[in-house]
């Protein structure tokens, strides 16, 4: 009998899309939902509403003057909340609070009830910076959740793995100079692909130096690639023993995708979860929290989220 996970879900988070035709489109949630109802999984899950993310905890990581303007823009429903990938429209405030508070749902789940591990489809929105929009990520979820496991469940040490195609530019930074926090991020090379940052020589500042690890991919990189450097990012993990593990599992690394140029499948997120969660249940008593990320060709990123669900439960 499969274990117990948490699914976040509903149309509170399948509100963050942004129209016109752009690549983020509010199709995505659906898109996944269909093709995870048909999997034996499906009845494994407990599937929950988000909740809206409430100031104070979109403060934890945001400035206050940068909440404030997403919300005027929000009210004007025009414009960019960054230099032009990120546009906004009517409620979306709504919807970007409403995404962090389904991942905050999640980490609250899986901090205080029997069930250790969750996944949020529209979550894992690693470039907003603490100051600003980035990469049609208007707040960022995932450092979020890592400031709120910290300062709510009084972790110590939380792990960051990211595995979409592109680097994860607003944890990172965001947490450069924090030693607490442990960041593996594998993704397109930075030369050929937005944000063009995470080279290997990027490791962390301060004291926090060499407790970040970014593994650079070549255009073209396939599964056997992935397999190449894993065991080095499950090294870097297991050694830092967290007590908590977040996974954006971004399925624009897969082949196909319109905007990037990885060519993993789905079977390297299938593989990342399984590897993640027996890391998880060694040294954070079961805790993963898997996060959506990216993924515009919309065939891999149904596929890809439910292979990572099927390895949760």
């Amino acid at each position: 009998m499969p274990e117990s996970a948490v699914l976040i879900m509903g149309p509170a988070i399948a509100a963050y899309g942004f129209p016109g035709g752009h690549p983020f489109g509010p199709d995505r949630h659906d898109v996944f939902i269909a093709e995870l109802e048909g999997s034996p999984s499906w009845d494994a899950l407990e599937r929950l509403a988000a909740r809206a993310a409430s100031r104070d905890e979109l403060e934890l990581f945001h400035t206050a003057s940068y909440v404030d303007r997403v919300i005027e823009l929000s009210h004007s429903g025009s414009g960019y909340l960054d230099s032009g990938d990120t546009p906004a429209f009517p409620g979306v405030f709504e919807a970007a609070a409403n995404v962090v508070g389904g991942t905050l749902r999640a980490l609250e789940q899986i901090m205080t009830s029997p069930r250790t591990r969750a996944f949020i489809p529209i979550g894992g929105l690693h470039h907003a910076a603490r100051d600003s929009a980035a990469g049609f990520c208007v707040f960022n979820d995932c450092s979020i959740a890592i400031e709120v496991a910290r300062s709510r469940y009084g972790l110590k040490r939380v792990a960051y793995v990211d595995i979409d195609a592109h680097h994860g530019d607003g944890v990172f930074y965001g947490f450069e100079e924090d030693p607490d926090v442990i960041i593996a991020d594998i993704h397109e090379d930075g030369r050929f692909l937005y944000p063009g940052t995470g080279a290997r020589e990027e490791t962390g500042k301060g004291a926090a130096e060499g407790t970040k690890l970014n593994l650079p991919m070549p255009p073209g990189s396939n599964d056997a690639n992935f397999h190449a450097v894993w065991p080095e990012l499950e090294a870097f993990i297991d050694a830092s023993a967290p007590e908590l593990i977040l996974l954006q599992c971004g399925a624009d690394s897969l082949g196909g995708d319109p905007i990037t140029h990885l060519g993993f499948t789905a079977e390297a997120h299938a593989y990342a979860t399984q590897r993640l969660r027996l890391l998880a249940d060694r040294h954070s008593a079961g805790r993963l929290l898997a996060m959506g990320g990216g993924g515009y060709d919309r065939r891999n990123l149904a596929r890809a989220w439910t292979r990572v669900v099927e390895q949760l439960v």
